[in-house]
């Protein structure tokens, strides 16, 4: 047993694909292109905050979306009949992007000179955190009726991601969330993490996310 070779097969594919994402947020940067990576569970409303944004973003940012999913094309056409240039990424059943699979649905989209592109990764709270998709930006959205204690349950991803976004804040006085405690628990695996607090419904605290995520793309654009 002593002379048995033991590769890990995961970390070596962790780093090739790390190396690989550099240089895609590498080649992106210089082209004037910030990536968005979006993860969250199913059904936290990524799909509907996107679409909020894109009310928000009029104007101020050309903008793309690519949609991951296992099956179907609901959200692509959601977001292509909203005006959005969009491509539909299948993933064949894997739970994540990497950064080759990102840079496939980049290549495929059909706008050139996008200043934000916003991959809607798979819904999941433990694949997509760990793959680097090259993006310049990961942000992740808790719905309110998921409950305060995501942060806890799912550190990997609070620690990866700069950006939380609270959604569904107006079914606060349905259910019991407690703020403070899930900001205290996601400041721990992240003490950086800027928290906005919406409603894609409603259209409350979009105009607030929208306006910071057009600063963060402005300046990383501008190098």
């Amino acid at each position: 047993m002593d002379n048995i070779q033991i590769i890990a097969l995961k970390e070596s594919v962790l780093e090739d694909n790390d190396q690989d994402a550099k240089a895609l947020r590498e080649e992106l940067r210089s082209r004037g292109t910030c990536l968005l990576n979006l993860m969250s569970a199913p059904g936290s409303g990524k799909t509907s905050t996107l679409l909020a944004l894109n009310r928000a973003f009029a104007g101020r940012l050309r903008w793309a979306v690519m949609e991951a999913d296992i099956d179907s094309a609901v959200d692509a056409k959601t977001m292509q009949e909203a005006g959005v240039p969009t491509v539909q990424l299948h993933t064949g059943g894997m739970c994540h992007l990497d950064a080759d699979m990102t840079r496939q649905g980049i290549r495929a989209l059909p706008i050139r000179d996008a200043e934000l592109i916003v991959l809607e990764n798979i819904g999941n709270l433990v694949c997509p955190a760990e793959f680097d998709t090259g993006a310049a930006i990961n942000m992740t959205i808790l719905s309110v009726p998921e409950g305060d204690d995501k942060p806890t349950k799912y550190p990997l991803m609070y620690e990866k991601c700069s950006v939380l976004v609270v959604n569904k804040i107006d079914t606060l006085p349905v259910f019991d969330f407690d703020k403070s405690r899930m900001e205290q628990a996601a400041r721990m695996r992240n003490p950086d993490m800027e928290i906005f607090y919406i409603s894609a419904k409603t259209g409350e605290g979009v105009q607030e996310l929208a306006d910071a995520l057009v600063a963060k793309v402005k300046e990383w654009n501008a190098g």
